[in-house]
């Protein structure tokens, strides 16, 4: 039985009987309740965080472009990966001023490689020194944008792993003033926030090229309708424009939506006869979405998302072409310069997470189906809406302990020959994750 059935088996087995064994640790007894003002006072000193272990075992697509890329020299069926990961966050607060940090340590390691980071995704100081005033200093994620998977109005944060979009994104360093103010009426609050971020050789050096960056958002609060207006200009990225709202339509329906333009920027572009353009072009990316919750506990999250910035069909294929001669041309002579090639230009944008022009993208749960307490199934789909390929995770995730959550999550690619998900590393992927919560 090959590696691929095997995980495939595992992951629907796992899937089906963990249900089985959960327990509420609460039937059984009365609880008793008791209230302390004390509990709700806010403390000088607030911090947390989570523990993480995960497992995660691949079957690798043998056949993908992305894959002869990354293992033309040490061919493998399968790749396991083991990880620990410890996330500290807290707050010290004195009066108008606070200091706020969120700390990563993580290790992991597989059958190649081993890596270890630590590093502060945030630290920064925050001043109020009055109620329609803040200031931010430090290092910070500023999470602009409405969109769950995608955020393309958010000009200054990391781009989301629509995979693990709430996972926590490490930020920029620099400064932000925030000027909020109420109204009565049917504008209810109108808030300004100006964010500056300089990039030298040693801070924030994977934003861009050196410079100075300005970015700013007008908030809006009309009629129960969040609308934010962004404009970003600066030395390090294009100028950028973008707009995104968010309304509750009912009290379990939601809608979003996110545009973002950019006049000009630098493309490079393969061409038919192999070479590189670097094109000027005009960027529009836009995101429309839903989040529903039905009376049973089910959670549908839809959106569609247009990434502008990415590849035509045309064009993809005309990369994964080259992967796949490159990776021939090195069988058959042991030359590695178009391997090189093609592994620069899959860094620089062919080989990215959503590279195409279109997506789908839904999230459908349910909290404790059939009375099992503490357990909440899912599925995930992304859709690459150009060439059809898609993936498909379906998941569950346990919390029937105290300060405990287990989650096992299943990925499964599918796409024909020079399509986006049929040219990935893998084909299939298991992943155990279990944290607790301090």
């Amino acid at each position: 039985m090959n590696c691929r059935i095997r995980h495939c088996i595992f992951a629907f087995v796992f899937l089906c009987c963990l249900p089985l064994f959960v327990v509420s640790p609460g039937v059984t007894a009365a609880e008793e309740y008791s209230f302390d003002l004390d509990d709700f006072e806010k403390k000088p000193l607030e911090w947390g965080g989570h523990f993480e272990l995960q497992w995660s075992g691949m079957d690798l697509n043998q056949d993908g472009a992305l894959y002869k890329l990354e293992y033309f020299d040490d061919p493998r069926e399968t790749l396991n990966r083991f990880s620990t990961t410890l996330q500290f966050d807290g707050s010290l607060q004195e009066e108008n001023a606070s200091f706020n940090w969120l700390l990563q340590v993580s290790a992991s390691q597989d059958e190649i490689d081993y890596e270890e980071t630590a590093d502060f995704l945030e630290a920064y100081a925050r001043f109020t020194p009055s109620p329609t005033m803040t200031l931010n200093i430090g290092k910070k994620n500023y999470k602009w944008g409405k969109g769950y998977a995608w955020n393309p109005a958010s000009v200054i944060d990391r781009p989301k792993d629509p995979n693990n979009p709430e996972d926590a994104l490490e930020g920029y360093t620099g400064f932000a003033v925030d000027l909020v103010k109420s109204f009565d009426g049917a504008m209810q609050t109108v808030a300004l926030t100006t964010a500056f971020i300089p990039v030298t050789d040693d801070l924030n050096d994977d934003f861009g090229e050196t410079g100075k960056n300005f970015a700013t958002k007008l908030y809006l609060l009309y009629k129960d309708t969040d609308i934010d207006f962004i404009w970003f200009n600066g030395d390090s990225r294009p100028q950028t424009f973008a707009v995104d709202f968010s309304k509750n339509l009912a009290t379990n329906f939601e809608i979003h939506a996110e545009l973002a333009h950019t006049p000009e920027q630098k493309k490079k572009i393969l061409s038919d006869d192999g070479t590189v353009d670097i094109q000027e072009i005009a960027d529009t990316s836009y995101l429309l979405g839903l989040r529903y919750l039905t009376e049973s506990d089910i959670t549908t999250i839809v959106e569609f998302y247009h990434n502008g910035d990415g590849y035509s069909q045309d064009e993809m294929d005309r990369f994964y072409q080259l992967a796949t001669d490159a990776h021939d041309e090195f069988a058959d002579t042991g030359n590695k310069s178009a391997l090189s090639q093609a592994k620069n230009l899959a860094q620089e944008g062919y080989g990215r997470s959503q590279s195409g022009k279109n997506y789908l993208y839904i999230k459908i749960t349910q909290k404790e189906p059939f009375d099992l307490l503490y357990t909440t199934p899912g599925i995930i789909a992304t859709v690459n809406l150009e060439d059809h390929s898609y993936t498909l995770s379906p998941e569950i995730t346990y919390t029937g302990m105290t300060n405990w959550e287990s989650r096992l999550r299943f990925t499964y690619l599918e796409g024909s020959r020079f399509s986006e998900y049929g040219e990935k590393q893998n084909e299939t992927k298991v992943e155990m994750r279990i944290r607790y919560f301090f």
